[in-house]
């Protein structure tokens, strides 16, 4: 079945039958499909492809086209602050089931195309959806086109609406680096949702105004992922995933 996906600025692509191959990266502010291993071979990676693209302050989520084939290339999610409650997150269904496919361009052409506002976390971290607004919970989805591994668009009336990662503690890493490719030990599963909690509503409000058990949430998982022996590539991701907290409000 040819399905047809309209993205910001009136910018449609076609589903195709080809997913991007590529392990999914989480940075703890971002979900990053690429296969660029630093900064100057990113620059390259845009400067020889189209689509939706960070610019300047502007920080969109990013689709990357290749200009021959015009089949997807890469995206990079951005993860908001705002996580609903679970009573709202749990009005967004798991279905329908993750359809692999790719996307090719309907044109060349560049477009913007709006991050997501909200985080749904489904129960234990094991699903990460971020939405464009919390006026998607109101219906159900349309299609949920998987385009790399346990990384989905959610559509809904033929619109990209957000994204889902399946499993995220098992793609935190730090900056361009691969994930560990071992599963994620117990205890980094635990760590993995008290720092999720830690950077985003309502835990991060609370750190903010100083509240004494947030902050001491914050200082108590810093030490603990720092004395982790296991994992210690996912810890030391996570560490880096609240630094900058600890830094503003943890000493």
């Amino acid at each position: 079945m040819t399905m047809k996906l309209s993205f910001d600025g009136d910018w449609c692509a076609t589903v195709t039958d080809d997913p991007l191959r590529v392990t999914p990266r989480f940075t703890g502010d971002s979900v990053d499909v690429a296969q660029y291993v630093d900064v100057k071979e990113r620059e390259r990676f845009v400067a020889h492809s189209f689509g939706s693209q960070h610019w300047l302050w502007d920080a969109p989520d990013v689709f990357r086209f290749d200009p021959d084939s015009r089949q997807l290339a890469g995206v990079e999610f951005r993860l908001p602050e705002e996580s609903v409650s679970a009573e709202d997150a749990a009005r967004l269904s798991l279905t329908p089931a993750v359809r692999p496919g790719g996307l090719r361009a309907e044109e060349i052409r560049d477009f913007r195309h709006e991050m997501g506002k909200v985080l749904c976390r489904a129960p234990d971290d094991s699903v990460l959806s971020c939405l464009r607004d919390l006026d998607v919970l109101d219906a159900p989805l349309e299609a949920r086109i998987g385009i790399a591994p346990d990384v989905a668009l959610l559509v809904q009336d033929g619109a990209a609406v957000g994204w889902s990662l399946t499993d995220p503690v098992r793609y935190v890493t730090s900056g361009f680096a691969a994930p560990d490719p071992n599963p994620p030990s117990p205890s980094t599963r635990h760590l993995f949702t008290e720092c999720l909690d830690l950077v985003t509503t309502p835990v991060v409000e609370d750190l903010a105004d100083g509240e004494p058990t947030a902050l001491a949430r914050l200082r108590a998982a810093d030490e603990v992922l720092r004395a982790q022996p296991e994992d210690r590539h996912r810890a030391d991701a996570l560490l880096e995933m609240i630094a900058t907290f600890m830094e503003d409000y943890g000493r």
